[in-house]
């Protein structure tokens, strides 16, 4: 049984990309479109939005290909601190090829990188040298005094004017990174200003998926989001231009509203009069209008809430996250109705941990049904539960032994004798490879690696935080995982 669906995809695609279309027609030469969140990849958006698909974005994007060429901008503080994308667990410019990779993969013209905030950092030339010795077009950002308030230094030589010039060929300019803090929005506007002083008429919009501007201002789906950037102190808020200039009510978020008087003087500056009259007019997401089962986005929000309450449970035991973060995570569960308990699958974990005296997991299928897994002395928990789950997914007898003692026993040997491990049992990844080499000579482990693919959205509670390893692993399964804030002893 698949998850209900809440969000209509292929209408998303369609409206989005003539939604931007529009937006560049607005404005003579070329529009700076500085994109928010994750272009690829958007797990966050395809949990709390079931039926978004995480690559939306970038089908949307190669519908405009012909129109478009992207510019990725990277942090050069960030590249001098090793900052890690914590979804995917890589470094920033590690994160910067791999989307440089990706979109020329599937034919979206990536035409240069951005190092903004440059100072001569060592690290940021060195990952210059590397970006140069693969093709690809490096330019220099520097930090610029007085920013963002002191606007007649800003637009001037001395400001924008000292920034390198990014030069485009297309007439939509799309300005990505691989996470907050890179300097997107300055990126476009430093452009506009280079653009006016050669006699370019450039626009500026922004796409962020999250708030949702045309829905309650406390609705599940915006809740989720501040649970999701609770890290970064956003507050979403209704945003007060629109409301005076339109008599309109829309969702904005803090950071736009404060920092809109000052684009609003820099546009002027630019343009002669404002395009805009408030931050959600620079906006261009519909996504709001592809709702098209409230209930169900609602639910999925509220799940999502409980989720960041534990890795932020997880995080505070790790030493990552203080308590004002997990009192803002209460309030939000608090304002959405929802305790710990009601994500499913931790009282079964729990209860299975009770039970046998030691760490257990649970699942929970598409289809409502709820898996457990327990520690033993050949499999972690996390393993058995992944075996259990491809079990019923094959409806394999639970009693069958998809691989035998005679077949484990020599991969722990080798963990204990040789690899310097002190825990003998299989993590998940060693599971998985154990049971492929199985599926060579076994029509019942060939039918269990045949369910792989439908543990994708799955949802599994460990009773303690998971190694490095499994916590990966359930990831690139695409199971949302979360844990109790205790380590296994």
């Amino acid at each position: 049984m698949d998850k209900k669906i809440g969000f209509d995809n292929d209408k998303y695609l369609k409206m989005q990309s003539e939604h931007i279309r529009e937006r560049i027609s607005q404005f003579g030469d070329k529009l700076y479109l500085e994109f928010g969140g994750k272009l690829f990849d958007d797990f966050h958006a395809s949990r709390v939005l079931p039926g978004f698909k995480p690559d939306s974005k970038l089908q949307m994007l190669l519908q405009l290909k012909d129109e478009a060429e992207i510019v990725i901008v990277i942090n050069s503080g960030d590249i001098e601190k090793n900052k890690v994308r914590g979804d995917l667990g890589i470094t920033y410019d590690v994160d910067v090829i791999r989307l440089y990779n990706i979109f020329s993969k599937i034919g979206l013209y990536v035409s240069s990188v951005v190092l903004t905030q440059y100072e001569g950092q060592a690290s940021a030339d060195a990952f210059q040298q590397r970006l140069e010795a693969l093709g690809i077009k490096v330019y220099h950002h520097y930090h610029i005094k007085g920013y963002p308030s002191n606007i007649p230094h800003i637009m001037s030589d001395e400001g924008y004017g000292k920034n390198d010039f990014i030069e485009t060929s297309r007439h939509l300019v799309v300005i990505t990174a691989p996470g907050p803090g890179s300097g997107k929005m300055a990126t476009c506007l430093s452009q506009l200003y280079h653009e006016q002083k050669r006699g370019i008429k450039a626009g500026y919009a922004k796409f962020e998926t999250f708030p949702i501007w045309n829905i309650p201002l406390r609705h599940p789906v915006n809740i989720a989001y501040e649970a999701a950037t609770s890290d970064l102190n956003d507050v979403n808020m209704i945003d007060p231009f629109h409301l005076e200039a339109y008599g309109e009510t829309t969702v904005n978020y803090n950071r736009d509203v404060e920092i809109f008087p000052v684009l609003n003087a820099m546009f002027e500056k630019i343009y002669g009069e404002s395009p805009y009259k408030s931050p959600t007019d620079m906006g261009v997401n519909m996504a709001g209008n592809c709702i098209i089962d409230n209930d169900v986005v609602c639910e999925a929000s509220r799940q999502e809430i409980i989720r960041r309450y534990y890795v932020a449970l997880c995080g505070r035991r790790q030493g990552l996250v203080k308590d004002d973060e997990i009192v803002k995570l209460e309030l939000m569960m608090k304002q959405t109705g929802v305790t710990p308990d009601d994500r499913k699958v931790v009282q079964f974990a729990l209860s299975k941990e009770q039970a046998t005296g030691a760490p257990a997991a649970a699942m929970e299928l598409p289809d409502g049904t709820v898996i457990t897994g327990k520690t033993s002395n050949l499999l972690g928990a996390s393993s058995a539960l992944l075996l259990n789950a491809l079990k019923y997914l094959g409806g394999i007898d639970d009693e069958v032994l998809l691989m035998s003692p005679q077949v484990i026993e020599p991969i722990q040997n080798l963990k204990v004798g040789h690899l310097g491990s002190i825990n003998p049992r299989l993590h998940t990844d060693e599971t998985l490879l154990a049971l492929s080499i199985c599926a060579t000579t076994s029509d019942t482990a060939k039918l269990a690696m045949d369910q792989i693919a439908g543990l994708r959205g799955c949802e599994v509670h460990s009773t303690v935080i998971l190694s490095p390893v499994d916590e990966r692993i359930f990831k690139r399964l695409g199971i949302n995982v979360t844990c109790e804030p205790k380590y296994q002893k």
